[in-house]
């Protein structure tokens, strides 16, 4: 089974991660985790960033 990986670099989706593992986020079960992959880091740093605050 394929996992999927975003690449922080080209913003591109892989397939069994081919660029260097310090550009990668991920594994991911599906493409479209994959996809939205900055998007649950973005919420993920602003619910760490508000647990700071309180």
């Amino acid at each position: 089974m394929a996992e999927y990986w975003y690449n922080v670099k080209t913003h591109q989706v892989e397939e069994d991660a081919l660029s260097d593992w310090t550009q990668l986020i991920g594994p991911y079960k599906t493409r479209k985790e994959a996809e939205e992959a900055l998007e649950k880091v973005k919420a993920r740093n602003e619910a760490w960033d508000k647990d700071d605050e309180d």
